[in-house]
């Protein structure tokens, strides 16, 4: 089962171009209030695997790009995601972490 990845650079050059795409950090609670990507929806890994489903306003179709802190979890996401029908999931290479090394902001939640 092959998951797109998506580079830091291409994330930004989406939201420049506002591109219609749901980004969605699954993280838990405590590292999204230290700090998350202006513009991600907070779905953390731990209920997706409860529910196996996103419930956030969304197609199947739709461009959904998973992030947390460095890559595994947000896989993991969109494996799950993958099983139930969805077709355009892309993975953060590096997560939050690659995007902080590589000089973005954060917003912090507390």
């Amino acid at each position: 089962m092959s998951i797109k990845k998506i580079t830091i650079k291409d994330l930004v050059e989406k939201m420049d171009q506002k591109e219609d795409f749901l980004l969605v950090d699954c993280r838990e609670l405590t590292e999204w209030n230290q700090g998350s990507i202006e513009g991600a929806h907070f779905y953390p890994l731990s209920k997706l695997n409860e529910t196996h489903q996103l419930d956030i306003e969304h197609s199947k179709d739709q461009q959904i790009i998973f992030q947390c802190r460095s890559g595994k979890r947000s896989m993991a996401a969109c494996i799950i995601l993958k099983e139930k029908g969805y077709t355009n999931l892309s993975n953060l290479e590096g997560g939050i972490m690659a995007w902080i090394q590589d000089g973005h902001d954060v917003i912090t939640h507390e």
